[in-house]
């Protein structure tokens, strides 16, 4: 894997000429997590989208680059809030497909690998529709890990899951990512907390970055300046609604 950047966006966003956000430096810290919170509706997947390339309703007016002046097109892996499983596919081949999209050979030991760590092994041949809810945002998240892209977008990738699966899922993640550039779109102020290297509050004027505790991600859920940093989030998010 190559060095992952860091990635800077400048400019605003606007839909039906109404601003959407404003985000006149927003950095995104090499080989780091970076989280993303505020109410619903004020562009954080429009934006996690403008970073990945993907078209989205918005007109954009800034630039967004990485620091080591390359382009961040085919390094970066990007999870929906939808997990996008090919109905036709098994689970092992949607997890495996970015590489036979691509014409090249697939580690299947790794996938299979990463599946087991997921939970979903006795899976890997069931169709998608065979899954619940919760089983395809693992999928998918497998997908996104199997991709060992330097840079990651991820979308809510933890919402459908049960509060202990949620846990083990954002340990598993921390750690199969480590030292990868990271932007996790979240509501929940517990994940940023846990995650992040660094999180910001987003609203249509600006983004305001967040305090999180001195020790490195994961942090532990039950750790009191965990507890601390999600209390002072959630009161932020409240008054900022």
């Amino acid at each position: 894997m190559t060095l992952a950047p860091a990635i800077v966006l400048s400019g605003e966003a606007r839909l039906a000429n109404a601003l959407l956000f404003n985000a006149p430096r927003f950095e995104l810290m090499a080989g780091a997590w970076t989280s993303l919170l505020g109410a619903s509706g004020v562009g954080k997947t429009t934006l996690l989208r403008l970073v990945a390339g993907l078209e989205t309703a918005a007109a954009f007016c800034g630039t967004i680059t990485a620091s080591d002046g390359l382009t961040l097109e085919g390094r970066i892996a990007f999870m929906g809030q939808s997990d996008l499983l090919a109905p036709w596919l098994d689970v092992l081949g949607n997890v495996t497909l970015g590489a036979r999209l691509r014409g090249r050979p697939h580690d299947l030991d790794r996938a299979q690998d990463i599946l087991a760590r997921v939970g979903l092994s006795r899976h890997a041949h069931q169709r998608p529709h065979m899954l619940s809810g919760g089983e395809r945002q693992r999928a998918s998240l497998a997908r996104t890990l199997m991709e060992e892209r330097p840079v990651v977008l991820l979308d809510e990738p933890f919402s459908a899951l049960d509060a202990r699966t949620r846990a083990e899922m954002q340990e598993l993640a921390g750690q199969l990512l480590q030292g990868r550039t990271v932007l996790l779109v979240t509501h929940d102020p517990g994940e940023a907390a846990r995650l992040s290297h660094r999180a910001f509050l987003m609203n249509r004027q600006a983004l305001a970055e967040m305090d999180l505790p001195a020790s490195p991600p994961v942090r532990a859920f039950d750790d009191l300046d965990t507890m601390s940093a999600q209390a002072a989030m959630l009161r932020r998010l409240r008054s900022d609604g």
